[in-house]
This record gives C-alpha cells, sequence and structure tokens, in this order.
C-alpha cells in the first residue's frame, strides 16, 4: 500500500488564518489531506506533483451560482462546472426555485427537488450543493423535512419578486412565480419565511448556526418607480441606465427591512447578497449595528469587484442587482480590505447569447440579467487584491473558509489534515487577457472581454483528484452533491 495517493509538493501554501503563505508540501490519502509539511516524504507515493512554487489555495467555495437558469439544468451542469474549475471553484453552491427559468414548474419541493437532483447527479466537474427558495406556504411547512431528509440548510428571498419583472420592467408575477392561487410573494410570505426557517434552527440545534437566510435585497417599488423614470427621459443608455434604474438606495431600503424583520422573528443567521455598492453596504453596517444580535454575512460578486458601468464589455454586463459607477467599486474594495465583507461569489448564471440579448441588441431593458464569472473569481481576486493590499490569507478566508463554515461544508475551506484535497494552484505571475472563446462555459461573450488579469489558475484538484491541468479541464465528471452537513471523516 502506498503511503500517499498524492503529494504536491514546493507550494506556496495560503490559508484563511494567517495573512501569507507558507512554503510546504501537501500529503494525500483517500481524498483527504493527511499532512501539510516541508519536505514530506514522496516515496511511495502514488503521484507526485511539483507545484514550482506557485501559490495553494483551498478550492474556491463559490456559495453562489446559477446552475439551469436559462439552460437545462443538466446540460449547465456539465458545462458551468467545467468553468468553474477554470476559476478555482470546487465546491459550487448554486440556487434553486420553482416557477419560470430553471425546471419551469411550481409544486412542492418534495417533488421538485428529487428531480434536480437526478438532473445534475453525475454530470459535473466539482462538488455542489443547492440553496432552495421558499415560494409558497406549502414550501415553508416543507423547510424541516429540506433539512432532515435532503441536507439542505440554506434558504434564499428575492425580495423584489412579488411586484417587479426580473429583467427590469413589471411583469406577471403570478404566472412567473407559478405560486397557488390566492398566494402573495411579498413581505408577509418573508417573514413567515424567516419563522419556518427560525422553526427549523430549534428543531435541529446541532446545526442551528449552518441554517441561514439568504437575501437579494432590492426593493421593487423603488426600483418600478425609477425604471419609468429612467426610461421616460431617454438620457441614459446601456449599464448606466440600468444602474440608475434600480438605485443604490433600493438596496439600503431593503437590507433595512429585511434586517428588522430578522429582529421581528429571532433568525439571527441571515446572509445580505451581492450588496453592489457603497450604499449597500453601509445600510448593512448600520443594521449590524442597530440589532447586534443578529449574526449578519455579507456578500459581494467577482463581477461588481471587477467591472464598472463603464468598462464592462457591452450590455452583457446587465445582472441584478447593476454594475455601478468606480466610485462603488473602490468602496467595495475598502470594504474587503478592512474585514467588512466576509465573502466573495461569482453570482454565475450563464446567459447564452440568443437568449441574453433582445431584438434590440443596444436596449439594456430588453436584455436578460446575469452572466458567468466562475472562471475568474479566483484570479480576479489575487490579481485584483494585491494591488490594493488586500493579504493572500484574507482571499483564502473570503473565497473558501467563510462561505464554507456559513453553509454546514465542514470538511471544505482549509489546507490542513482532514479536510477535502480540495487545491487550486494560482501562478501570481501569469499575466493574461480575458476572452470569452477561452471559457469552457457555453456562454458566447463575458462582460469582461479584454480585461487584463496579473494571476490565473493553472491546476486543480477535487478530493485529491486532478480536475484542471496547465488550465485545461481533465478527466470525467467526479463531483458529488453535498448533503450537509458536510463534515470530515
Amino acid at each position: 500500500m502506498s503511503e500517499f495517493d498524492l503529494v504536491v509538493k514546493n507550494v506556496a501554501v495560503v490559508s484563511h488564518d494567517r495573512d501569507e503563505p507558507i512554503s510546504a508540501d501537501i500529503a494525500v490519502r483517500d481524498g483527504k489531506i493527511v499532512e501539510v509539511a516541508p519536505g514530506i516524504d514522496t516515496a511511495g507515493a502514488r503521484q507526485v506533483v511539483d507545484g514550482g512554487g506557485k501559490l495553494a489555495f483551498p478550492g474556491v467555495v463559490d456559495a453562489h451560482q446559477h446552475w439551469g437558469i436559462y439552460n437545462p439544468l443538466a446540460d449547465d451542469t456539465v458545462t458551468e462546472s467545467r468553468a468553474s474549475a477554470q476559476g478555482g471553484v470546487t465546491t459550487a453552491l448554486t440556487y434553486m426555485r420553482t416557477g419560470q427559468y430553471y425546471l419551469n414548474k411550481g409544486g412542492p419541493y418534495t417533488d421538485f427537488f428529487p428531480e434536480v437532483l437526478a438532473a445534475s447527479q453525475g454530470r459535473a466537474h466539482v462538488d455542489y450543493a443547492f440553496h432552495l427558495a421558499p415560494m409558497s406556504k406549502q414550501h415553508i411547512t416543507e423547510i424541516p423535512d429540506l433539512v432532515e431528509k435532503f441536507g439542505v440548510t440554506s434558504f434564499k428571498i428575492f425580495m423584489f419578486y412579488g411586484s417587479h419583472g426580473l429583467h427590469g420592467r413589471s411583469a406577471d408575477q403570478s404566472s412567473f412565480l407559478m405560486t397557488p392561487e390566492g398566494e402573495r410573494y411579498d413581505y408577509a410570505h418573508f417573514e413567515f419565511v424567516m419563522r419556518g426557517i427560525q422553526a427549523a434552527r430549534e428543531k435541529f440545534p446541532h446545526l442551528a448556526d449552518e441554517i441561514s437566510l439568504s437575501l437579494h435585497c432590492e426593493t421593487a417599488e423603488i426600483m418600478s418607480a425609477y425604471t419609468k423614470i429612467v426610461e421616460e427621459e431617454g438620457s441614459l443608455s446601456g449599464l448606466a441606465a440600468y444602474s440608475a434604474s434600480r438605485p443604490p438606495h433600493s438596496e439600503g431600503l431593503a437590507v433595512s427591512i429585511a434586517s428588522y424583520l430578522a429582529h421581528e422573528t429571532g433568525l439571527p443567521t441571515i446572509n445580505l447578497l451581492h450588496l453592489s455598492g457603497f450604499k449597500a453596504v453601509d445600510a448593512a453596517v448600520r443594521m449590524s449595528q442597530a440589532f447586534p444580535h443578529i449574526d449578519f454575512r455579507r456578500e459581494v460578486t467577482v463581477g461588481h469587484l471587477l467591472a464598472d458601468i463603464e468598462t464592462a464589455s457591452g450590455i452583457g454586463g446587465k445582472v441584478n442587482p447593476p454594475l455601478r459607477g468606480r466610485d462603488d467599486v473602490e468602496a467595495l474594495w475598502s470594504f474587503i480590505a478592512d474585514g467588512t465583507i466576509d465573502w466573495v461569489v461569482s453570482d454565475h448564471a450563464c446567459c447564452r447569447d440568443e437568449a441574453k440579448f433582445g431584438s434590440d441588441r443596444e436596449d439594456v431593458f430588453l436584455a436578460k440579467s446575469g452572466f458567468g464569472g466562475a472562471e475568474y473569481l479566483l484570479p480576479g481576486m489575487v490579481s485584483e487584491g494585491r494591488k490594493r493590499g488586500v493579504p493572500l490569507g484574507r482571499i483564502a478566508a473570503l473565497t473558501s473558509y467563510n462561505p464554507a463554515v456559513r453553509y454546514g461544508l465542514r470538511g471544505k475551506g482549509v489546507l490542513a489534515a482532514g479536510y477535502d484535497a480540495d487545491i487550486a494552484l494560482v501562478d501570481p505571475n501569469a499575466t493574461w487577457t480575458v476572452r470569452a472563446e477561452d471559457s469552457e462555459s457555453t456562454q458566447e461573450y463575458t462582460p469582461f472581454e479584454g480585461f487584463e488579469l496579473g494571476a490565473k489558475v493553472t491546476d486543480a484538484f477535487l478530493r485529491g483528484e486532478r480536475i484542471l491541468d496547465a488550465g485545461k479541464v481533465v478527466g470525467e465528471p467526479s463531483g458529488k452533491f453535498l448533503a450537509r452537513p458536510y463534515g470530515r471523516d
């Protein structure tokens, strides 16, 4: 019997609990890390990989993706997990709900979610889990079973869905949401979702800190009014128009409402998603000061950190909440640097060219919202973070450790003995230009087209098996669904 299945030698190991990496080797057996130390004896090891002095990050835990939103779930699971591997992502948490898009059906999760699992099984190149959105009263009653039987411990509310269109204009929400007749998706429903999740936390006290609710915080009434103003005035176009139609204070107001509801219902585990700029983060900080007993976590996306309304490549950069101006981008980086932000995600939602753009390719209000970006998550953070003095250890916390802890992935997020051998090797000296054609995603464009990045993921390992070799995805799909809590065994 070999001493080790794999030894990755000559790397600089990055950890969430120290700013700078340390020189060490990583030994793996049975998919788990068994030792991290300098000079590990490789005699008898089945495979030895020389890391060439590259940075070894814990595989990224991308806590916000949308497989299957615009393409069949079975297809997205293959292609978008391959794109994920290119960005150092070894675990993806993807949102799922009933209604239009995704599987395009309503009904109880007891029927719906097994279809989700069947469609994705055996097709992913990275490990994955799901967040679910309780869209109806019945879904709220199902929360305990989703936790206990399916290992789903994280849930989501889309705060604007009840009265504003997904892509920027009002729409018939009853057909879009596919909720039962007579039910409303509104603030009252959000309150009852929170009460249902808190009841699950009380039922499963050993999981309480890992059962959480995430919120997409935008306010429908504000957005509807400003969309009308922007369209009638006609002075703005493109991403600037879309940003103005969904103004930053819409996020701030929604954050405040969500926070008070969390206080009212006693639900302390609240995640505020994809905060897009200063006003949104400022509101989140103010709410944490007003309600110190709520354990808020704050998320931003790599898209909002890399691109702005001027630098993004066309209206392919339309996303909810919108990309903002450069001042907001730099404000987000300052919040990254001072520890205000808890994790960074891709919000990856592959929307192919034929689906993304409407009949007028210059009309941002006809385009669909969302784009891919998992390919650029770790390289983007290392490249742009170093320019602003963000320590590598902080980047490891933001991209891996922090989301793993919050979402019950106890075996992920750390390069240490007992954890899954999920490893991303990064060349910190590689300069390259983003081109959509180089992505494994089926999306034919990227808002980051032409961006120059100063770091590149060259190799990745999932539970000790290589899934990325010299920047190319290799091997058959080996990712598995992670029922949570997913522990170290």
